[in-house]
């Protein structure tokens, strides 16, 4: 069992903790939408406001298509009711690490291969909260 250095708190408790008391903290409380969960999520529509603590960043690939050219990484993350996968784009592969705690706004949510995937696609925005 790993612990966080500051507390005897294990640490999957810890960031369970921080998930679950986000809508409780006046530092969290930027945006008026309704913190959505990945148990809430529905293939092929908009994510309002999702936060998430990222288990792992894939290595970055760069991307050439018509629809678009630049960095792009592959990356998992969690809240307290499940697990799904990420895409961050251009700047996002370099901001977001393994163990950040982050919320995407007016993203999307798509299935591959039977699994979700969320994104800020071209229009959101991805914040990281925590390190």
């Amino acid at each position: 069992m790993v612990t966080n250095g500051d507390s005897p708190q294990p640490k999957d408790d810890r960031v369970i903790s921080i998930l679950s008391n986000m809508n409780n903290q006046s530092k969290f409380k930027k945006s008026r939408t309704v913190r959505q969960k990945v148990a809430d999520l529905v293939a092929n529509q908009e994510v309002k406001r999702l936060e998430l603590v990222v288990l792992r960043r894939y290595p970055r690939r760069l991307v050439d298509s018509a629809n678009y050219t630049g960095s792009l990484a592959a990356a998992c993350g969690r809240d307290e009711t499940g697990i799904v996968g990420i895409i961050l784009w251009n700047n996002q592969v370099k901001q977001v690490k393994a163990g950040d705690i982050i919320r995407i706004e007016d993203g999307w949510c798509r299935s591959r291969n039977g699994e979700l995937i969320v994104s800020t696609g071209r229009n959101g925005t991805l914040v990281v909260l925590d390190r």
